[in-house]
C-alpha cells in the first residue's frame, strides 16, 4: 500500500478546432501552439518535481501511441484505447491499472494534455492539497473562476466552504446558454470545469463499481488478462465521467484555482498564447504584415501572410490549406473539417 500520488494525462480527442494545423493524425495535444513545446509535452513539464516519470501515464488512442512515444520518451506507461469510449473508460482504465500497480490507496491526478496553465508552481501547489484531501475519501475537482459569461464550459456551482478556496459541490451545470451564463458570472457561485480532479483509486473504484458495474466489470476482466482488452473494450459504457461518476459522487469537492487557465479550445482562445502587435493582431510562426487590419489571428509555417482592411478576422495557414474566418466563429472550424470529411477529403487534407 503506497498513497502515491499519480499523474493520468488524457490524450484522447481529434483536436478538429485547430484544422488546418491539426489533423486526425497530429491532434491538438501533439501541436506546438504558442510554444517551443507541444502542449502534452508542457502538461507533463509541469508535473516536475512533484510527480516523477514513472508514476506518469498517458491514455491515448492506438493510433497516437506513437506520438506519444516520441514526444514523451521519459513516460513509460502509455494505455493505447483500441477505440474511443469516452473518459469514464479511459479513467477508469488508468485507475484499475495503477491499482494493480500500487494499490488501492494509490492517488491520482487526472490531467488533460492540452490546456495551458501558468505559473505551474500553483498548479503544484493545488494538487498537494487536492492529494491531502483525496486521500481523506474525497474527489477533489479544480474550479477556474470565470472571467466572462462563457458558454463553452460547463460550470461547478459551489456548496459550503470547508476551507479556503475549498467547496462542497451542489451541483455540475451544463454548458448554458448566454443568459445562464451571465447569471453565473453574476452570482458569484460557479466556476468552470477544468476537467482535472484529484482522487484515491478505492474512491473511483468504489463509484463505478456502483454507477457503472458492467465497465466496471469490463475493467476487472482487462487488468486481470491484457489479452482481453480488444473484445472486452467494445463492451465498456461510453459516457463521460462527469455524467457517470462526479455528477453522482458521495463526496465531492472543489478547489479554486489560482493559476492562469485555458483549454486552448479554438483558434480565437489560443490568441492569448500568440505574440501580439500593437494593433492586437496574434501572431504565431508566421511572418505578418497588416494594413488597416486589427486583432487578427495569424499562424502558419513560416510563409508570409498579409491582411489589409480587414478587423478580428483568423488566418490559418498551413501547407496546401489555408482558413479564414470571423474570431467570432472560431467554435465553428470543426464544422467546416466536417463539410471536409462530407465531400470525401477528410481531416487529413
Amino acid at each position: 500500500m503506497s498513497g502515491l500520488l499519480y499523474a493520468v494525462v488524457l490524450a484522447g480527442g481529434s483536436g478538429t478546432r485547430f484544422w488546418p494545423r491539426s489533423r486526425a493524425a497530429l491532434p491538438k495535444q501533439f501541436l506546438k501552439i504558442g510554444s517551443e513545446r507541444t502542449l502534452i509535452q508542457q502538461t507533463v513539464d509541469r508535473l516536475e518535481g512533484l510527480v516523477p516519470a514513472e508514476r506518469i501515464l498517458v491514455v491515448t488512442g492506438e493510433k497516437h501511441r506513437r506520438l506519444v512515444e516520441e514526444q514523451l520518451p521519459q513516460v513509460r506507461h502509455v494505455l493505447a484505447e483500441p477505440l474511443p469510449r469516452d473518459t469514464a473508460a479511459a479513467i477508469g482504465w488508468a485507475t484499475w491499472t495503477i491499482a494493480k500497480e500500487a494499490g488501492d490507496d494509490a492517488i491520482l491526478a487526472v490531467l488533460p494534455s492540452d490546456h495551458a496553465i501558468d505559473p505551474a508552481e500553483k498548479l503544484r501547489l493545488g494538487l498537494a492539497r487536492a492529494y491531502e484531501r483525496a486521500k481523506l475519501g474525497a474527489i477533489v475537482t479544480f474550479g477556474i473562476p470565470p472571467t466572462s459569461p462563457s458558454t463553452a464550459y460547463g460550470y461547478i456551482r459551489k456548496g459550503a466552504q470547508i476551507a479556503p478556496a475549498l467547496h462542497s459541490v451542489e451541483a455540475f451545470e451544463e454548458k448554458p446558454d448566454l443568459a445562464r451564463a451571465q447569471a453565473f458570472l453574476a452570482g458569484k457561485k460557479h466556476a468552470w470545469n477544468s476537467g482535472m480532479f484529484v482522487f484515491s483509486a478505492a474512491t473511483l473504484k468504489d463509484e463505478m463499481k456502483r454507477s457503472l458495474p458492467k465497465t466496471a466489470a469490463g475493467l476487472d476482466l482487462i487488468v486481470n488478462d491484457p489479452a482481453l482488452l480488444p473484445r472486452a473494450w467494445s463492451g465498456l459504457e461510453k459516457i463521460s465521467i462527469d455524467y457517470a461518476v462526479l455528477e453522482k459522487a458521495k463526496k465531492i469537492e472543489m478547489l479554486e484555482a489560482d493559476f492562469g487557465w485555458s483549454d486552448v479550445g479554438s483558434w480565437n482562445a489560443a490568441a492569448e498564447l500568440f505574440k501580439k502587435d500593437e494593433a492586437g493582431n496574434a501572431t504565431d510562426k508566421a511572418r505578418f504584415v497588416g494594413v488597416d487590419a486589427k486583432r487578427c489571428v495569424i499562424a502558419g509555417d513560416g510563409r508570409l501572410v498579409g491582411i489589409v482592411g480587414l478587423d478580428d478576422v483568423i488566418v490559418i495557414q498551413q501547407g496546401d490549406a489555408v482558413l479564414v474566418c470571423r474570431r467570432d466563429r472560431a467554435e465553428d472550424v470543426k464544422k467546416l473539417v466536417q463539410e471536409l470529411e462530407r465531400r470525401g477529403l477528410g481531416a487529413e487534407t
